[in-house]
This record gives structure tokens, C-alpha cells and sequence, in this order.
């Protein structure tokens, strides 16, 4: 592990100091999976707070006490951050996490027990291009992206935290997990976040009423989660992420990237995502705007 300014350079991959240590990421590598662990595998600013609010109110039955009183990051932690460390190891089963790491870099206790993968929840990469973006702005944690046409240039040669978005996605998409990985899209859960909630009730044996679901599903609305302090990371002290720049959860939207691309940097992001996606027998919702 090498550490370069801001990050922590992980098998090539730039992973924030402020949430990663080497000790925390060494507790990653020998991180002790449960068969009964549920984890949601993203790529950030695809939907993981998202993740974090479902995961919590399923694994507890519908119950809102822990999503009101505790904050995301110890309810559902990113599996290689510092507060993992504190909190898992003594969490009582099934507990829910979050990571962003590829699939290969997972830890080896992973591959060998029966955990789920709840979801590889995959979002537009324009979408997530602009959101990072506004991301970078606001978390002083992070480089400044400087331009927007700077910052797409980063973005597609994996210059940014967590490495390419296409590297991202085609890791998980290229596993052997079988029937322990549900692909869902960020743009099928605005489409549909009850269908979508049904879906991941079914993959993980779990029930629970339509008054309980109806609940659920009103109150992982994007301006309920925006609301709620143990989830909107408000709560992070303002020299770690400067609210007033922009906020966290900041639109929550399908489509925002179109008021930011123009043309000919359109042209240059499709080019380069359709080539690098090449041979992934995967079929998006936005392969068909």
C-alpha cells in the first residue's frame, strides 16, 4: 500500500484516506464473511446510501428504529473503511455492509462462504460522471476535478477513487457467483422502487407485508433520504465534506447529464465506454436512449 496525497493507493486503486487506513484495508484482506452476510457491490455515486437505507429495513423486519437513530456508515459500513472495523466484527447476524471494491479484490473469506451479494447496482456512467463531479467539489477528502471536460478526461482513464467505471463493472459482470449476485440498475429503481424492493425480498428469502413494504418504500424516497440526518452524511463535520458547495445527496435523478454534456463530449464518453464494454453480454436501460 502506497499512499499518495489524498488516497491510498490499493492494488492500483485510489481509496480516500479519510474512510480507508492501511490497518482498516488489512482487515479487509482478512475480513471474516458470514454465510448469512448481505452486501450491495457498487461503484461510487451509483446509489450505495441508497443500498444502505433498503439493506437496513430489510434485515430488520420493516423496522425504522435504526434507519431514525443510527448513522449509515455504522448500520451498513463500507466494507474496507475504518468504521467496519469497529462495528462488524461484533454486529449480531445478518449483517449489511457496502463496498466498492472489483470483484477480484475481494476478500478472500468472500469467495469461500455462501454470503449474497444483494445487488451489483449499476447506474449510468454519465450520470455518474456528473455526480462525482459535484461530489468532488464538496468532499475536501478528494482531488479538485477542476473542469468538467478535465474531469471527464479523469473519469475515463480511471484516474478518479475506485478506478474505471467500465473496469468496475465488467469485473463483477465476469464472476462465478452463480445464483448469489441479483444485477438490478439505479434506473430501474426510480422506474420502479417496489418492484425492485419485491425483487430483492425474493433473492434473499425474506418477506414482509404490503403495509410494511408500502413503508419502506415511501420512506427510501430521494427526498426522505435527503432529509434524514443518519443518512444524508450532514452530519460529517463541513473541512470533510462542504455541504454548502453542494449537497451529498444532490438531485437523485435519472438523466441530469444531459444538462452538462455537450455534443462532442457526448460523443467522445460513448465512444469510449461502447469499446471498452465490448464482449460484456449485458444489455442497460441507457444503451437504449
Amino acid at each position: 500500500m502506497e499512499k499518495v496525497e489524498k488516497y491510498i493507493k490499493y492494488h492500483g486503486l485510489l481509496c480516500p484516506n479519510v474512510m480507508c487506513s492501511e490497518d482498516s484495508l488489512k482487515r479487509f484482506e482478512g475480513f471474516n464473511m458470514r454465510d448469512d452476510d448481505v452486501i450491495a457491490i457498487t461503484y461510487p455515486k451509483s446509489g450505495t446510501v441508497w443500498m444502505q437505507e433498503i439493506l437496513s429495513l430489510i434485515l430488520s423486519g420493516g423496522d425504522f428504529t435504526t434507519v431514525h437513530t443510527i448513522p449509515n456508515w455504522y448500520r451498513a459500513p463500507w466494507l474496507n473503511s475504518v468504521p467496519a472495523a469497529l462495528v462488524l466484527e461484533n454486529k449480531p447476524s445478518p449483517r449489511a455492509m457496502v463496498c466498492h471494491m472489483p470483484y477480484h479484490l475481494m476478500p478472500p473469506s468472500f469467495f469461500s462462504s455462501q454470503a449474497k451479494v444483494v445487488i451489483y447496482l449499476a447506474r449510468n456512467p454519465k450520470d455518474v460522471l456528473v455526480s462525482s463531479f459535484y461530489f468532488h467539489q464538496m468532499a475536501n477528502f478528494l482531488d479538485d476535478p477542476g473542469t468538467f471536460d478535465e474531469f471527464l478526461e479523469k473519469f475515463l482513464a480511471g484516474e478518479v477513487f475506485y478506478g474505471k467505471w467500465t473496469d468496475h463493472v465488467k469485473s463483477w459482470r465476469n464472476n462465478d457467483l452463480g445464483d448469489r449476485i441479483l444485477f438490478v440498475t439505479y434506473e430501474e429503481m426510480i422506474k420502479d422502487l417496489r418492484g425492485v424492493l419485491k425483487r430483492f425480498l425474493d433473492f434473499l428469502g425474506r418477506e414482509m407485508t404490503e403495509e410494511s413494504m408500502d413503508q419502506v418504500v415511501s420512506h427510501c424516497t430521494f427526498s426522505q433520504m435527503k432529509n434524514n440526518a443518519m443518512s444524508n452524511l450532514s452530519m460529517v463535520p463541513r473541512d470533510v465534506m462542504d455541504h454548502e458547495k453542494s449537497s451529498f445527496l444532490r438531485k437523485g435523478i435519472v438523466g441530469d447529464w444531459k444538462n452538462h454534456f455537450s455534443p462532442d463530449q457526448e460523443k467522445k464518453f460513448n465512444t469510449a465506454i461502447k469499446q471498452e464494454m465490448e464482449g460484456i453480454n449485458a444489455e442497460f436501460p441507457w444503451d437504449k436512449e
